[in-house]
């Protein structure tokens, strides 16, 4: 399996960078990525993958600050728990209640008793995995929004044991070994003298009990995997990139901890006419030579209505016309942004003889009065040939 690359480097930031930073070079990265914009390039949607998972974990402050510590192992569950873990310390970390051991439990295995208090036992409350899915989304819906349903396979309490692990009818037993605290003491003879070391107990995998009969449909672990479906409500103003979560949705925690989260992320699908910056919408609508010189009112769309707008007399090639709070609206103040219409002047093509006539005949009739930019253009060449 590929070592996966730091995250840092998969969005071209520096460690230690702002939540503003990186969230300038996600957007970058997923525009640059998106598979809309590389229909068929598998590479470019393992890419995607890649930037979405790496923005999921810099843009959560808790996850980012684990990730700082201890890089990948502080925040991939799996890294932590039966593969080795942190290296070096009788060869990882795994067997203890099949759970995830933050560095709590570590620094417990040494001094004894842990830090931070307890469950009474010697496993400590782990939080649930924390699911991440991705939801893709209309320009519309981005901008209204909307509540969205997808399934997720999680790990949820086993209904046939209510959690215990006990088969029905059974109980757990106290563990004779531990007397039920979950924690074994040992005493060893050192140059220092004796030195006490508190550990999880070995019989019981540090849960306190053991499970004589296990539950024939979880196996003893208490949980089994289930399709759920998940409901979402996306707020209006939301755009590629933007995260939800949706805490305690996630799979069940351990030893009496929170459950996980679920991690939405949104990617929100291109429009056909607007071009999306921030809460502004850019739009262009070409017009034609006699609109720009006669004006005219012309039909602007915008997202939810027509409207109608009038076109100046002697409008120039790419002017920018504002229509004020007919862009998106910010996610988190509900103000709206803009809509900058950008007036494109086409000139007619494939003209029959006649229309040429026309056209030269109205020329002529247009004194060069009526083109200062043409006139001022002729005395920049006379001055500069002179």
């Amino acid at each position: 399996m590929a070592e996966k690359r730091d995250y840092y480097e998969v969005l071209g930031l520096e460690k230690g960078a702002s939540e503003e930073d990186i969230k300038k070079a996600f957007r970058k990265m997923a525009l640059k990525y998106h598979p809309d914009r590389n229909p068929g390039d598998k590479e470019a949607e393992e890419k995607f993958k890649e930037v979405n998972e790496a923005y999921g974990v810099l843009s959560d402050p808790e996850m980012k600050k684990k990730y700082d510590m201890f890089g990948h192992a502080g925040v991939d569950p799996n890294a932590q728990a039966g593969q080795g873990g942190y290296g070096g310390f009788g060869g990882g970390f795994g067997g203890f209640g099949g759970g995830a051991v933050d560095l709590g439990d570590i620094f417990g295995d040494f001094f004894g008793g842990g830090f931070g208090g307890g469950s009474g036992t010697g496993s400590r409350a782990v939080k649930g995995r924390s699911i991440q899915h991705s939801v893709r989304i209309t320009f519309e819906e981005a901008a209204f929004g909307v509540t969205k349903s997808f399934k997720v396979r999680k790990e949820v309490e086993c209904k046939k044991c209510g959690g215990s692990g006990a088969a029905p009818g059974t109980q757990k037993k106290t563990c004779s070994k531990c007397g039920g605290t979950g924690q074994v003491t040992t005493v060893r003879n050192s140059f220092l003298g004796q030195i006490q070391q508190t550990s999880p107990c070995p019989a019981c995998n540090g849960t306190g009990s053991i499970i004589e009969t296990p539950c024939p449909d979880c196996h003893g672990t208490g949980r089994v995997l289930k399709n759920q479906t998940i409901e979402v409500r996306i707020p209006a103003g939301v755009d590629t990139g933007s995260v939800i979560r949706l805490r305690g949705q996630g799979e069940p925690g351990m030893y009496g901890g929170p459950a996980g989260d679920v991690i939405v992320y949104i990617d929100v699908a291109p429009h056909k006419l607007f071009e999306r910056d921030g809460n502004d919408l850019h739009l262009d609508i070409p017009i034609s030579f006699t609109q720009a010189a006669l004006g005219d009112e012309i039909t602007v769309p915008t997202l939810s209505e027509k409207v109608a707008y009038q076109v100046p007399a002697g409008t120039q090639p790419d002017t920018t016309f504002r229509l004020r709070g007919k862009g998106i609206k910010d996610v988190n103040t509900g103000r709206p942004g803009d809509l900058y219409v950008h007036v494109q002047i086409e000139v007619p093509t494939k003209l029959n003889q006649q229309q040429k006539d026309l056209v030269k005949e109205v020329g002529d009739k247009i004194g060069p009065e009526c083109y200062k930019k043409k006139a001022g253009w002729a005395q920049k060449l006379k001055d500069f040939f002179s």
